[in-house]
């Protein structure tokens, strides 16, 4: 039998404190119950002796301490699962969103998840194709890994979502494939943006998504992603499918957090987020990954925007400790009309070289990759070298290179936010922007792919 306690004894924002509590646990569910019917609900923050600080997920405002009783559930908060998720439209505590009728679960799921056990884990090493030759080409990413894009306020990394979203595949396999999408803090134009791209473009049959609206409960869009990654471990790990899972914008997820954090009058850490963050955020991105003897995997896209374009502030400094690399968005490349504006040179994908090659993308894919990078890089060098002393002050080589860069940025990286291009199509997209370059200049790819693939025309 469930107790109810009449001891609500403190009210101040978002936190309640209940006296004579017995046998409460920490992230446990409560319902506090007003005379009137009215029910809300919380969890539990902190146990001390007999006391339990609540955290409550609705408004405060209303509710009589004197009379209202507050409820302990005995779990913590839980997602009802099963395959009828997909194609369906929840807010950041499961209640349908869409109008829908409410999900008949297979299984009930606590959203903090298991931790999955270190030698159970499977390395990453199959090829994901999002369509995006900046992604495909230079920065892969493969099935299990944690690529998180670090964006700026006000850049386009919503279109750059949906697009991986709508686009991402498992090459050579029929398995079934799914995309878990969690939204924090966003306005309802994006989500309207997400949901209607979704229906328009047919990926809703195959997502999951989960909206947390800027006006919605901090402690709401604490659960959200949560939500997603339960729903994510359920389809991958019981019903077998690749699940991709993106998650916008891990900075609103922080941000909630501090405001908890500060509600709790915790010592802030760094920039006033709480010292845990590190430890949260890991809780959520160590959800990713592959199990020995199980079909499914979990690759995770967290998408954060950079505090004041700060690659050094808190948030993605610590995303970039636990993930594996990053793709940046450059504010230089977008108001040059580059779409998606992806910075490729400090942008990194851990992992690439275990999902190409032979049997993954195509054998010359390692070796064009390395001289893509380069040449890039040189040509970046040239222009400014250029725009310093002028166009005299260049080599014929150095200028071969500066044409590249600029081909290779309108053509490569610039493909807009409707082409999917396959990955075949971007390895020979990298060979036709190498043919710009003097043969001699092409020092990091082998004799023999030079000779099968450069003098091939498409």
């Amino acid at each position: 039998m469930l107790k109810e306690y009449n001891t609500i004894r403190e009210i101040v924002g978002p936190l309640m404190l209940v006296e004579g509590v017995d046998g409460v646990k920490y992230n446990e569910l409560v319902e506090i119950r007003q005379q009137n019917g009215e029910v809300r609900s919380g969890k539990v923050l902190e146990v001390n002796r007999d006391k339990a600080l609540v955290q409550l997920f609705e408004p405060s405002q209303g509710i009589k301490m004197a009379t209202a009783k507050a409820r302990f559930l005995g779990h913590g908060i839980e997602l009802g699962v099963s395959e009828d998720m997909l194609g369906r439209v929840f807010d950041g505590m499961g209640r349908p969103r869409d109008g829908g009728s409410p999900i008949i679960p297979d299984m009930k799921l606590d959203i903090n998840g298991q931790p999955i056990n270190p030698v159970a884990r499977d390395y990453p090493n199959e090829f994901i194709q999002t369509g995006i030759s900046a992604i495909d080409g230079l920065n892969t990413l493969v099935r299990g890994q944690k690529l998180p894009v670090f964006s700026m306020s006000g850049m386009p990394h919503a279109e750059l979502a949906a697009q991986i979203a709508r686009q991402a595949k498992v090459l050579g396999t029929d398995e079934k494939f799914a995309v878990v999408f969690a939204a924090m803090g966003i306005t309802f134009e994006e989500a309207d943006f997400f949901i209607s791209d979704f229906r328009k473009t047919g990926a809703i049959e195959r997502a999951v998504m989960f909206i947390n609206l800027a006006n919605d409960p901090a402690v709401e869009r604490i659960s959200t992603p949560r939500m997603a990654l339960t729903a994510a471990e359920y389809l991958a790990f019981e019903k077998d499918m690749h699940v991709l899972v993106i998650m916008t914008d891990i900075t609103n997820y922080a941000e909630a957090l501090r405001e908890v954090s500060a509600a709790r009058k915790e010592v802030p850490g760094r920039r006033g987020y709480p010292g845990y963050m590190y430890t949260d955020l890991a809780s959520m991105y160590e959800r990713a990954g592959r199990i020995v003897g199980k079909k499914g995997s979990i690759t995770q896209i967290p998408i954060l925007t950079m505090p004041e374009d700060d690659k050094t502030h808190p948030i993605p400094d610590l995303t970039g400790y636990i993930t594996e690399g990053q793709i940046i968005i450059s504010r230089e490349l977008y108001k040059k009309g580059i779409v998606p504006p992806i910075d490729v040179l400090p942008s990194l994908s851990r992992l690439k070289d275990k999902g190409i090659g032979k049997g993954k993308t195509r054998e010359d894919h390692a070796d064009t990759m390395n001289q893509l990078f380069s040449a890039y890089a040189q040509g970046k060098e040239a222009k400014e070298l250029s725009s310093i002393l002028g166009d005299a002050a260049l080599t014929e080589t150095d200028k071969q290179f500066a044409k590249f860069a600029e081909e290779f940025e309108k053509r490569y990286i610039s493909q807009g936010f409707g082409t999917d291009r396959s990955v075949i199509e971007t390895l020979d997209l990298g060979w036709e922007l190498l043919r710009l370059l003097p043969k001699s200049e092409l020092k990091r790819i082998r004799d023999e792919y030079i000779d099968k693939y450069l003098d091939k025309k498409n």
